[in-house]
C-alpha cells in the first residue's frame, strides 16, 4: 500500500517552527517510504482563518525545502462534504442536535468538579433531540468502552470511552470541527499515517472513534515529541522567536534550519550532525524519534548555520544577501564570514566597511600611548600604503610594537573597538579609502595632540 502522509497545518497565525518540524518529519517519512505528502490547510476556523497566514505557510514551507504532491486543499472548500456525513451520522443515531447553552454546560462542569469528576457532558440531549432537527450544535454519541490505539513512537495507548462523553464535532451542517473534519480528510485522502505533535494525543480516540462509526479505516498514529525552549518549558513566543518566517528574516539559511529541525527529537544512529536533506531522508525512521521534549538551541542553530556558511563561496553568499558580485563585494565577505552566523552578521559585522561609525579620537590610543605617538605610527603606515607596501606594516609592529601599531591602525580603519585583523580591513577597503580614512584619524588625533 503506498505511503500518503499530510502536513496540515491551520492558517490562523504565522508558520509555527513546530509545526514546521512535523511538516519536515512528514516530508522525510514520505521520502523514505516513496510515499506522498499531501498539503491540507485546515482553514474551518472561518473567523481566525486568514489568506495571509495561508500564503506564509506555503511561502516558508517552499523556502525550507519542503515540496508536496498534491494539495494545497483547503477544507473551507469541502463542507459539502462534510455535511454528507455529517447528516449520516444523524440519520443513524450515532450524533444528535444539542441545545444546551453555555450557561448551562458550564453550570454542570463546575458541578462535576466539586464532586470530584471530571468534567464531560452528561448526554441530557442525546436522548431528546436524537435523531431529530433542531438547532444548537451537534455531538456525537462517543462510545462507553475503552478505546486504544498503538502509537509508532509511543507504544500502546488506551483511554476510557466513558470519560470523554458526548464531543460536539460541528456547530451547524455547514460548520464542522477540528475532529469531524480531519476524520473525514483523513479517508477522502487515503492517509495511512499520521504524523503529528504529541499535543494530538488527546484527539486521536474521538478521531478513532468517528472513524469506526463513519466505517472509515483507521491510520496509523505517530505523535512528535514538543519542541522546548532553554528553560525546558513548551516553546513560547514570550521566551523564543517560533514563527519561521523571524528566523528567515535574521539571516539563517534554509539548509541549516532544515538539518537544524531534523535532530530536534530525532537522531541518526550514528549521531551525525551535518547532513544535507536527501541524506537524512535515506536514513530517517520513526523508531529512532524520541518521546520526550526535545530542546531548541539557538546555540546549536548558530554553530550549524555558521557552518554552512563557511562552506558556501564568497560568491554565493554574495548572492543570498542580495549583493553585487563585485570583487570588493566578495573582499567583505571573505573578511567577514569567519566570524559570522546568520547572513545578515555581513550587513551588519561589515557595517564599517561602508561607512566609517563615528568615534572618539581617544579610542585610537593603545592603553597609555600619547596621541603624538599614535600619528606619528599612522603616518608610517600611510607611507606604507602610498608605496603599495602595505606588506611591511607587519615588520613596522615588530619595530614599534604591535600594539602601538596595530591597535590605532585597526580602529582608524573600522572606527570600532574590536574588528577584524587590521591588514584584512585594508585589503577589504582599497587603499584609497584607506587612505582617507588614516588621513581622517591624524586630524582626530592633532585636535587633541
Amino acid at each position: 500500500m503506498e505511503v500518503r502522509v499530510r502536513m496540515a497545518p491551520s492558517p490562523t497565525g504565522f508558520l509555527h517552527v513546530g509545526t514546521a518540524r512535523t511538516a519536515l518529519f512528514n516530508w522525510l517519512f514520505a521520502k523514505k517510504n516513496g510515499g506522498k505528502l499531501i498539503l491540507r490547510i485546515e482553514d474551518t476556523d472561518l473567523a481566525r482563518s486568514t489568506p495571509e497566514f495561508e500564503k506564509d505557510i506555503v511561502e516558508q514551507l517552499e523556502w525550507l525545502g519542503i515540496t508536496w504532491n498534491e494539495g494545497p486543499i483547503r477544507q473551507s472548500e469541502r463542507l459539502d462534504l462534510y455535511e454528507t456525513h455529517l447528516k449520516r451520522l444523524l440519520d443513524e443515531k450515532k450524533a444528535y442536535w444539542c441545545t444546551c447553552t453555555k450557561d448551562e454546560l458550564e453550570a454542570k462542569r463546575k458541578e462535576m468538579l466539586e464532586s470530584g469528576i471530571a468534567p464531560r457532558y452528561d448526554g441530557a440531549c442525546r436522548e431528546k433531540h436524537l435523531g431529530q432537527d433542531s438547532k444548537g450544535v451537534i455531538r456525537f454519541v462517543m462510545p462507553e468502552h475503552a478505546i486504544g490505539f498503538t502509537d509508532l513512537i509511543r507504544g500502546h495507548i488506551e483511554f476510557k470511552g466513558d470519560m470523554i462523553g458526548d464531543i460536539v464535532i460541528a456547530k451547524s451542517l455547514k460548520e464542522p470541527l477540528y475532529n469531524f473534519a480531519v476524520v473525514v480528510d483523513d479517508e477522502d485522502m487515503k492517509i495511512t499515517h499520521v504524523i503529528r505533535g504529541e499535543d494530538g494525543i488527546a484527539n486521536t480516540p474521538k478521531q478513532l472513534a468517528l472513524q469506526a462509526a463513519l466505517g472509515f479505516r483507521h491510520p496509523h498514529y505517530a505523535h512528535l515529541p514538543l519542541i522546548l525552549d532553554a528553560s525546558r518549558a513548551k516553546m513560547s513566543k514570550r521566551n523564543a522567536a517560533t514563527a519561521l518566517a523571524e528566523y528567515r528574516a535574521a539571516g539563517y539559511l534554509p539548509e541549516a534550519m532544515m538539518n537544524f529541525l531534523a535532530l530536534i527529537g530525532w537522531h541518526p544512529e550514528d549521531d551525525k550532525e551535518i547532513m544535507v536533506p536527501e541524506e537524512i531522508a535515506k536514513i530517517f525512521t520513526l523508531e529512532r524519534v524520541q518521546k520526550g521534549g526535545g530542546a531548541f538551541s539557538l546555540e546549536k542553530l548558530n554553530w550549524m548555520n555558521a557552518h554552512y556558511l563557511r562552506a558556501m563561496s564568497d560568491a554565493a553568499i554574495a548572492k543570498r544577501i542580495g549583493w553585487e558580485d563585485s570583487g570588493k563585494n566578495r573582499r567583505i565577505i571573505a573578511l567577514v564570514k569567519p566570524r559570522a552566523e546568520t547572513l545578515n552578521d555581513f550587513a551588519t559585522h561589515g557595517a564599517f566597511l561602508f561607512d566609517l561609525p563615528k568615534y572618539e579620537p581617544e579610542l585610537l590610543l593603545w592603553k597609555d600611548m600619547a596621541p603624538g605617538a599614535a600619528k606619528a605610527s599612522l603616518e608610517h603606515v600611510i607611507a606604507l600604503v602610498e608605496k603599495g607596501d602595505a606588506a611591511g606594516i607587519p615588520k613596522l609592529a615588530e619595530e614599534r610594537g604591535r600594539g602601538e601599531t596595530f591597535w590605532p591602525l585597526r580602529v582608524a580603519l573600522s572606527g570600532l573597538k574590536e574588528s577584524p585583523g587590521p591588514i584584512e580591513i585594508l585589503d577589504a577597503l582599497g587603499t584609497d579609502e584607506s587612505l582617507r580614512r588614516l588621513h581622517l584619524a591624524i586630524g582626530k588625533l592633532e585636535k587633541i595632540s
